[in-house]
């Protein structure tokens, strides 16, 4: 009866390593006091939703070849609104401005406020093989979210980055109640 145990412990181990293998992980995440889900799905329901990249993923690799490899990834993790992801830059500048703006192995001083207000972005040097991404979620110059993700990839089309977006965007565009702005009070005597 042992050896049935450690034989089916052992099958389920190796079982579960392309898992492990792909498993993204979601670094520390922020939402201002302005974020709300229902303005994000408001906002990008029926309509295009632009990505702006910085920096490059894959040095070694054409970022033009990288960035047509990650749309699609992206579409396919996209959250729910029926949005569809652009890099285009709208014909004209809405009022609100929404992006989400994903800037590839920032230094570690590059603020999300500094994203949202168009600084030109400052790099660290990549770590071959680690796919590593600052997300920042804008409306106008403001912050509504953030967060950074990893993953080990070997290139764009890595199924590990495909996962990582599934994940990315549950948590860059969180539709938990708890992050509900707190508008009014209530008066309770």
């Amino acid at each position: 009866m042992r050896l049935k145990t450690k034989i089916a412990s052992a099958l389920l181990g190796l079982a579960a390593l392309p898992a492990v293998a792909w498993a993204a992980v979601i670094g520390g995440t922020y939402y201002a006091p302005q974020y709300d889900y229902r303005e994000f799905f408001a906002a990008a329901d029926g309509r295009n939703f632009q990505v702006i990249l910085y920096g490059n993923a894959f040095p070694g690799v054409d970022p033009g070849r990288v960035a047509q490899d990650l749309l699609p990834m992206m579409q396919a993790a996209k959250p729910r609104p029926a949005l569809t992801f652009t890099y285009q830059d709208p014909p004209e500048r809405p009022r609100p401005y929404y992006r989400l703006v994903l800037t590839f192995d920032p230094a570690n001083d590059y603020g999300s406020n500094s994203v949202c207000a168009g600084v030109p972005p400052r790099f660290k040097p990549g770590r071959p093989g680690v796919f590593y991404v600052f997300a920042v979620y804008c409306r106008n110059d403001q912050v509504l979210s953030e967060t950074t993700a990893w993953v080990g990839a070997s290139g764009p089309t890595d199924p590990g980055i495909a996962e990582l977006f599934r994940q990315l965007f549950q948590v860059i565009w969180s539709d938990s109640p708890a992050l509900r702005p707190q508008v009014g009070g209530s008066d309770r005597r």
